[in-house]
């Protein structure tokens, strides 16, 4: 009895975890309702994953709309347009000539410091501030020079006014006229000999030319300098301009306004003009900075951008939707479906400091990736 007992719980066992399995005299129907393999997408990741972005044999790439929100993809749809002509030009930051100055020694002399100590570099200083103290410095033989020329005066003073209090007691047999004429050359001796014993050794104050900052100080107290030596240069880091060289006369023309990208900003140019003299066979072309949003220091190298009255057809782009692919040429990702990514070469001209002007290679309407194009250049 409970044998069969054993045998019927059994059968019920298998009959409840094996019945959707087994059918129709023992055929397995378990992948009936499977999709076939080349219906399902491919993954490059474990079973179960989503389906990763891949380079297909063309050279495109199917970029699925997951990974798409991950790499923060953005596009454009572009349209060629009428844009002004942009020229580059290599320049640097100049200060301006109105706006800055140099100290230099007028001759050979010792610094001395005053109160406070001598400025240093980054200082800020006003117009005629005394910066230093220079103190003319003689040879010995200079020095003796002088003091006979002051011993000769002295000499010429003594008969001068001995001469003069003669005329003056005999007031009335001598002519009035000698008398004030003995009188007038006894004082011209003692301005002569004041004027002469106040520049010898009298120090001499070297004061700010214009109001801005110390940019260089190349002296110290006690040192001493030679005549015409630059002992420091002031300027004022609002009023900087930018020169620029331009190897084609024909570039100047038209020329309205200029932008500069530096580290960490932007610089707005306006154009001052340009030289008709060859300088090291280039014309030297002149911007004043109007707005600056990054630091700059006088010899900064950078790229002047400057715009044409000249147009130029194509459509505007901004730099991050640009690749570099090989011998150095220009590419940008076109969207060619909801998923696919095509790779197209195209020619490039400067528009300003963050757009380009995409003369070639793209049609309008076409969509380019603007936001992520360099994530798209790695997927294999």
């Amino acid at each position: 009895m409970k044998s069969k007992l054993f045998t019927v719980a059994a059968a019920l066992f298998v009959a409840a975890f094996c019945g959707p399995v087994l059918a129709h005299g023992g055929e397995d129907h378990s992948q009936d309702s499977q999709p076939p393999a080349s219906a399902r997408p491919a993954s490059f990741g474990p079973p179960g994953e989503a389906v990763s972005a891949r380079r297909l044999p063309d050279g495109s790439l199917f970029v699925p709309k997951a990974v798409q929100r991950e790499l923060g993809l953005r596009h454009v749809v572009v349209t060629a347009g009428d844009l002004a002509a942009t020229v580059e030009f290599n320049g640097k930051v100049i200060a301006d000539p109105n706006a800055s100055g140099r100290v230099q020694a007028t001759q050979a002399g010792r610094i001395g410091p005053v109160a406070g100590g001598l400025p240093t570099v980054g200082q800020k200083v006003t117009r005629g501030q005394v910066l230093a103290i220079l103190r003319p410095v003689a040879s010995s033989i200079e020095r003796a020079d002088q003091q006979a020329r002051l011993d000769e005066i002295d000499a010429q003073l003594a008969i001068a006014e001995r001469k003069r209090e003669r005329y003056e007691q005999l007031d009335g047999s001598v002519s009035r006229s000698a008398i004030e004429a003995a009188r007038l050359e006894a004082q011209g001796l003692k301005q002569r000999r004041a004027a002469m014993a106040a520049g010898l050794g009298a120090a001499e104050a070297l004061r700010a030319p214009v109001s801005g900052v110390i940019s260089a100080a190349h002296m110290m107290a006690g040192q001493v300098v030679d005549a015409k030596e630059t002992l420091f240069e002031v300027i004022d880091p609002a009023r900087l301009l930018v020169e620029a060289l331009a190897y084609d006369a024909a570039l100047v023309e038209g020329i309205s306004r200029a932008q500069a990208p530096v580290a960490g900003g932007m610089l707005e140019l306006r154009f001052l003009g340009g030289s008709r003299q060859l300088r090291e066979q280039a014309l030297p072309l002149l911007f004043r900075v109007e707005s600056a949003t990054a630091p700059l220091a006088v010899g900064q190298p950078l790229t002047v951008l400057a715009q044409t009255s000249r147009t130029v057809k194509g459509a505007a782009l901004t730099l991050a939707a640009q690749v570099k692919v090989g011998a150095g040429e220009t590419a940008v990702w076109v969207r060619d479906g909801a998923e696919r990514f095509v790779q197209r070469r195209v020619k490039v001209a400067p528009l300003d400091a963050a757009r380009a002007a995409v003369v070639d290679g793209l049609a309008d309407g076409e969509r380019v990736v603007t936001e992520g194009a360099g994530l798209l250049a790695l997927v294999r």
